[in-house]
């Protein structure tokens, strides 16, 4: 009773904020909508990938996943803000780069992807555009990381996550809850992905989403599920230890590190396993400190285990292997789980790769 009265207290103090914080993006939106605000058009085709949820969609799995696709076909360049990097203005991003000269996503995507497409990043996505076309005036597509947002630049092609957990229709604006704008905004997206999707999805709960999102005739809906990979090591000059997930039995223990906005699904793909778990969140983005190192330090020395090793997810992987804390002797038992996009089937058997491909290739140069 006591918690059911203090949430009810929280909601009646937040949710004054909350409209005030919705009038303010409703005054902006409205403001680019009526040309009062500009937008600025490019003769390259622009695809953006955003959400109006506050961190945790799945933006970065889901822009390495259409370069997987693109990438041998056309001349790309990926644009972000590079958040949290300790670095200002435009930067391309090369094999000296750190998360802190161009943030950890922006790095992660470069160390996969560098050899293929550009990668850059810069505060202002109007100026990083033109730069990127000053350099590379072959270019033949952009893809904006999380611009829903930064409507200086209208995009060709707009594409919005949702996180199946946590769909827009049932959230509310900051700080009451996790909208950056109302969810009536879903209305500027050509293309809607409900992600992180459970597997097996029935066909009942496709149709549930695809009614209560109420999309407009020309938007298109599209849902993926995360897929993980095989254990890799953090540190692969190291020499680590050979093992496995599946090579862990009930008597190992798995010691899960993460600073990522939404660990959940990553944190629920262990549950699947044998072994003891033992957890510890940290903020998304985090800049682990020697502090922070000193209790994963403490922690992983306490879980108990015949074998035992650390595994974080990819992203924290890219800012842990610069960190100049962590303790020689744990590199060679740290490994972390690569994740990759599959797309499901739709109900109407849409394509996504394809569907989007038509869309770049009917943009008119």
């Amino acid at each position: 009773m006591r918690e059911d009265t203090a949430r009810k207290l929280m909601t009646y103090l937040l949710k004054p904020l909350s409209w005030v914080y919705g009038g303010i993006t409703s005054l902006r939106n409205w403001m680019f909508d009526h040309d009062i605000l500009t937008q600025e058009e490019f003769d390259v085709p622009v695809v953006s990938v955003g959400n109006i949820t506050v961190g945790g969609t799945g933006k970065t799995p889901h822009v390495e996943y259409i370069l997987s696709m693109l990438s041998m076909d056309y001349n790309i360049a990926v644009l972000s803000r590079g958040y949290k990097r300790k670095t200002k203005g435009f930067i391309l991003a090369n094999a000296h780069s750190t998360p802190d000269s161009i943030g950890d996503e922006p790095l992660q995507i470069y160390r996969k992807y560098g050899m293929k497409v550009k990668v850059a990043v810069c505060e202002s996505r109007r100026k990083g555009i033109k730069e990127l076309l000053r350099q590379f005036p072959d270019l033949q597509l952009i893809l904006l990381d999380d611009g829903f947002q930064h409507r200086y630049v209208k995009p060709k092609i707009s594409i919005l996550l949702m996180d199946f957990a946590r769909p827009i229709y049932e959230d509310n604006l900051l700080p009451l809850g996790r909208l950056r704008e109302s969810a009536h905004q879903v209305g500027r997206a050509d293309i809607v992905v409900v992600t992180k999707c459970p597997e097996e999805l029935p066909p009942l709960e496709y149709r549930l989403i695809t009614k209560k999102l109420d999309l407009m005739a020309f938007q298109r809906l599209y849902f993926s599920r995360f897929s993980y990979g095989q254990l890799t090591p953090v540190f692969q000059d190291d020499e680590p230890y050979n093992v496995s997930l599946s090579g862990l039995t009930e008597r190992d223990g798995v010691f899960l590190v993460t600073g990522i906005a939404n660990p959940r699904t990553f944190v629920r793909h262990f549950k699947n396993y044998p072994f003891k778990v033992k957890v510890a969140h940290f903020s998304d983005h985090r800049d682990f400190t020697r502090d922070d190192i000193q209790l994963i330090k403490d922690r992983f020395r306490t879980l108990t285990g015949e074998r035992k090793i650390i595994v974080t997810t990819e992203k924290d992987a890219v800012r842990l292997m610069y960190n100049p804390y962590f303790p020689s002797e744990l590199k060679k038992l740290i490994y972390y789980l690569p994740v990759t996009v599959k797309m499901e089937p739709v109900i109407d058997d849409g394509d996504f790769i394809g569907d989007l491909r038509k869309d770049i290739e009917a943009v008119e140069i």
